[in-house]
């Protein structure tokens, strides 16, 4: 490398500086080739760079929307930053990434077991009676207990690992966008995958356990067409109805549904597009972009969707007028009364409501949208109509995520399918059931006619009346 710096007093002073540090760390020299990469690039000889202090230079170069800002920041501070913040950048390895995880289970572990301890000495603080000093003391007693104990708290579950490891890929692939290191550790680690929750269809047997036990089968459930006509029906008075409706039947998104502005929606021409949504941050709400690429779409509305839209338009109308100058006008479909935006949060609250006073089995928001993806693939709508109406960026994700067969349909499809397999036991038995069935039924039809007369009299009495008449006849007849 000498001869290369030989007209380079810069490099060859920071070469000097490097040996000299190497020297008083009593550290290995770094390799030929990486020293000359970084004095190519004009880094750091010595990568003293950690990762707590990448993950911030990192961080405050991202242009995203708030809340993904903050998604990241989350897993960094709670995450990354305690396990392996101080370790160097250029040497972190799979092997730290492997232990930060196992570290991520154990803490979950412990978080379970002191949940568990908690809860367990409430139900029974729940079980000591009230009066007598005894019971009085043993109350204070377990009180201070309790209070001593850690505070119930969330386990770090599958889908948030995977999102702190991809917090981490991420960063690293910058890094290495910036020859600051050579290697992604986080892209080679692995960790439990995420099993995503079955859909399942809320059958009669499933309302039935769900009346006795009151719990979900599912994390995520989808009403039958029928449910969905009953919740529609029961919320017709409401004055979100237009929005329940067009989740339900055109599957918006809530943040799509409460930032849809009325000049993106053509009612004379069916259509309209989703270009902007309304999403929470933490409690406050901001206007952002739709979710995705594939989130801008435009979305064919049916005649009865169009006219519900109308009547909601018309109402929307009268109210501005009542609110007078105290309206605020932001030009989205769906508003507060007063004509401001709606809360995201607060219309799912209201949805929940409104599913708990309806009777009905219990479903998310989401899922509404998710029953109006199972309802279009039950229409046999091509699956690519359904991905674009949904604003899936691949038809495998409304496959893999949002088609729960409803019964009906399962069977359906079934039924079909065992059509189109000629089996030839089942053509021999199905021919000896006819030939059965036909033989049986001649048969029956023979005793009929036997056993009844001319006159519709059974063979019994037709044989007396016979032989009544040819002794009659034979009185009758004149001697010779």
């Amino acid at each position: 490398m000498g001869t290369r710096l030989a007209g380079d007093p810069e490099g060859t002073e920071l070469i000097a500086e490097m040996l000299a540090e190497v020297s008083r760390e009593r550290s290995s020299l770094p390799e030929v080739e990486e020293t000359r990469r970084r004095l190519n690039s004009g880094q750091d000889l010595i990568g003293s760079l950690t990762v707590t202090e990448w993950l911030d230079r990192w961080l405050a170069g991202k242009r995203i929307r708030k809340s993904g800002l903050n998604r990241y920041e989350t897993d960094i501070r709670v995450h990354l930053k305690p396990r392996i913040g101080n370790r160097r950048l250029d040497r972190l390895r799979v092997s730290h990434l492997s232990e930060l995880f196992t570290n991520i289970r154990d803490a979950n572990a412990e978080i379970l077991e002191d949940n568990a301890q908690r809860r367990s000495a409430i139900d029974e603080l729940a079980t000591i009676p009230w009066k007598g000093a005894e019971h009085r003391a043993r109350r204070k007693a377990m009180k201070a207990a309790i209070d001593e104990m850690p505070p119930f708290r969330r386990i770090t579950g599958p889908a948030t690992r995977q999102h702190v490891k991809a917090t981490l890929r991420a960063a690293l692939n910058d890094a290495i966008g910036q020859q600051i290191i050579t290697f992604n550790p986080a892209a080679h680690v692995e960790i439990d995958p995420v099993r995503k929750p079955k859909a399942l269809a809320w059958t009669d047997e499933r309302v039935a356990k769900w009346e006795q036990t009151g719990e979900k089968p599912s994390p995520v459930m989808v009403w039958t067409p029928q449910q969905t006509g009953a919740f529609l029906d029961f919320v017709a008075e409401d004055r979100l109805y237009a929005m329940w409706h067009l989740i339900a039947f055109r599957g918006l998104r809530r943040g799509e549904a409460c930032g849809q502005p009325w000049s993106e929606t053509n009612l004379d021409t069916h259509f309209l597009t989703v270009s902007s949504q309304l999403v929470q941050d933490g409690w406050e709400v901001e206007a952002s972009d739709p979710k995705t690429d594939s989130g801008s779409r435009v979305v064919a509305l049916d005649d009865d969707t169009v006219d519900v839209l109308k009547r909601h338009r018309d109402r929307q109308g009268k109210a501005r007028e009542e609110w007078g100058t105290a309206w605020v006008e932001t030009g989205h479909v769906f508003t507060q009364e007063d004509g401001s935006w709606l809360h995201p949060g607060k219309v799912t609250d209201l949805f929940e409501r409104l599913v708990a006073a309806s009777g009905l089995p219990p479903i998310r928001l989401h899922d509404l949208r998710h029953g109006a993806a199972t309802l279009m693939l039950a229409a046999d709508i091509d699956i690519k109509i359904v991905s674009d109406t949904l604003g899936h960026s691949d038809t495998r994700i409304t496959r893999d995520i949002y088609q729960s067969v409803l019964p009906h349909v399962g069977k359906s499809a079934a039924e079909a399918t065992a059509k189109l397999v000629p089996l030839q036991r089942k053509a021999e038995a199905e021919k000896a059931a006819r030939k059965a069935a036909k033989k049986e039924k001649a048969r029956k039809a023979a005793a009929k006619e036997t056993g009844a007369g001319k006159g519709g009299k059974p063979k019994k009495d037709q044989t007396k009346a016979q032989a009544k008449a040819a002794k009659k006849a034979k009185r009758q007849k004149p001697k010779k």
